[in-house]
């Protein structure tokens, strides 16, 4: 924000306690510089909301394109995780059909009497 705060007293633009027929030009003279000033400030301030609103958008769409990163990082990750379980799951029936065709062919040939 500006180092131009707003404050009440830098607002008040015109003061009635001045108000007079003889010094009617010098109080229009005062209001117009006092509300000048006050514009001055208003200026400042909205430039500077002007930018720090720039900057959040900016950081949005930064903030949006990492997002899109990490979906899709989380998606690859999720399909890879996928795979090994059904590799795993795989290799585990396998691995059991073969253990049970080991142990049916000891026990067969326990069973053969040597002749």
């Amino acid at each position: 924000m500006s180092d131009m705060k707003l404050t009440n007293e830098r607002i008040k633009a015109f003061d009635t306690k001045k108000i007079s027929l003889v010094n009617t030009p010098s109080v229009v003279s005062e209001f117009g510089k006092k509300q000048n000033s006050v514009n001055e400030v208003l200026a400042l301030n909205i430039n500077d909301l002007i930018k720090r609103v720039c900057a959040l958008e900016d950081q949005q769409v930064k903030n949006k394109e990492t997002m899109s990163k990490i979906a899709g990082d989380l998606s690859a990750f999720k399909k890879e995780l996928d795979r090994v379980r059904l590799s795993e799951k795989l290799n585990s029936g396998a691995i059991e059909r073969l253990d049970r065709a080991l142990r049916t062919a000891n026990e067969q040939s326990d069973e053969k009497p040597n002749v």
